[in-house]
């Protein structure tokens, strides 16, 4: 029983001990071990830490505790990049940064070569398109072209006709002819005049109807009327269609042939509204189709449409391609790449750029470890695949090209949680 009194006695004066120390212990003592903890992980916010340095569990730089009633200002919580809402700039350890693979480059100057990308479809010069038509009524007597596709030459003869009209015209000229050469030894000067207007009317009605003035030197030498004469190709290429036949009857209102000449053609693009600034006449563009594959052709822009397609959202651009050697057929398909010099210009390369939906992100590197996100405007992208730069870059601002993806994730849920501490407390 002494012993059980005693051990009573021994524990309340512990007790009492203890409660005298917490009462007189200095208030600043208090939560000493809490105060340790100044960093945490935003990742694994259980994880806390007395100095700097970086998570065991992912790795992540830590995060300095605000303490407790200390004002967070909106410049701390954006840190440098206070131009880019919701990114922060982060730092990351050398171990982190070879682990991510992070690598940057230097953004530089060059020269700003846009090439436009696009289809086309191969087409018939409309100014070297002809239709045949005759300026008299008659009938077909006999066809020298009589196929669709045959080629033919400049003054080749394509049919035969015979007009009632036209007999009586040459008769008529044939008779003007005869009386100015009996005309030509009287020594009156009306008759002569008289005969010789007669004989120039009925030339010119002939000529008026194409007939050639060598046909006309025949009519002249034979002193015959032909029954039919000749309509000839005004140029030289291909019938692309025939609508004349033998024994129709024709009136000037009727084509008989449409011949095109092939040897210069027109290649007509597609363009997009978004291209369409860079495309000015003039621009040089290079063709290819996929049965020649070995094969390309050169030619310039030399007509913009001045409406957009409704459906396709697109503006025709009109290339004109010389074909000598007739290796381009009209209707062919056509891949149509424009190149657009811009001169010189910032360029950043494409894997620095983060698509942020509404905007362009870049993280700029500043060198130990130091990370800070910049909203940039771009313009076309050139032939190396870099960007033009058109603002928030400067010639020899280094940049993110790998692992700039994780780098925006962890800016973003930095500014997020800096964003929460003013209500931690």
């Amino acid at each position: 029983m002494n012993r059980i009194r005693i051990g009573v006695v021994v524990i309340g004066v512990l007790i009492a001990a203890g409660a005298w120390v917490a009462v007189t212990r200095p208030r600043g003592a208090v939560g000493t071990e809490a105060r340790a903890a100044q960093y945490h992980c935003p990742m694994h916010v259980s994880y806390t830490s007395d100095k700097p340095g970086t998570c065991p569990i992912c790795g992540m730089t830590l995060v300095a505790k605000a303490p407790a009633g200390a004002p967070v200002h909106r410049n701390e919580i954006a840190g440098s990049a206070a131009g880019v809402p919701g990114r922060t700039a982060i730092t990351i350890s050398p171990e982190r940064r070879q682990v991510l693979g992070v690598r940057s480059e230097t953004v530089k100057t060059a020269r700003v070569l846009h090439r436009i990308r696009t289809v086309g479809t191969v087409a018939v010069d409309e100014r070297r398109m002809h239709h045949i038509h005759t300026k008299y009524d008659g009938y077909v007597e006999h066809l020298h072209v009589d196929y669709t596709g045959k080629f033919v030459r400049k003054g080749e003869p394509l049919l035969a006709i015979y007009s009632p009209e036209l007999v009586a015209t040459q008769q008529e000229y044939l008779l003007a002819y005869r009386a100015q050469a009996r005309m030509a030894e009287s020594t009156v000067r009306s008759a002569v005049e008289g005969s010789a207007d007669l004989l120039e009317a009925a030339r010119q009605r002939l000529l008026l109807w194409d007939i050639r003035p060598e046909d006309i030197a025949k009519l002249e030498k034979s002193g015959r009327v032909t029954r039919t004469l000749d309509v000839y190709a005004d140029i030289g290429g291909y019938v692309v269609q025939k609508m004349a036949f033998h024994g129709m009857r024709v009136t000037p209102a009727d084509a008989l042939y449409d011949i095109a000449d092939l040897s210069h053609l027109w290649v007509l693009a597609d363009v997009y509204e978004y291209n369409l600034p860079s495309v000015t006449l003039g621009t040089q563009g290079r063709i290819e189709v996929a049965s020649l594959p070995n094969r390309s052709w050169r030619g310039a822009v030399t007509y913009i449409s001045p409406t957009v397609e409704e459906k396709t959202r697109t503006i025709k651009v009109r290339l004109e391609v010389d074909n000598a050697a007739g290796t381009l057929k009209p209707d062919m398909y056509a891949d149509v790449f424009l190149q657009v010099d811009l001169g010189q210009g910032l360029v950043v390369p494409d894997g620095a750029v983060i698509d942020a939906g509404d905007r362009r992100l870049v993280f700029l590197d500043r060198g130990e470890g130091r990370f800070e996100p910049r909203e940039v405007k771009l313009g076309v992208k050139v032939n190396d695949g870099s960007f033009q730069v058109l603002s928030g870059l400067a010639d020899g601002d280094r940049v993110v090209t790998s692992a700039n993806f994780l780098l925006d994730s962890e800016s973003s849920l930095k500014a997020a949680l800096a964003g929460m501490s003013p209500h931690q407390h």
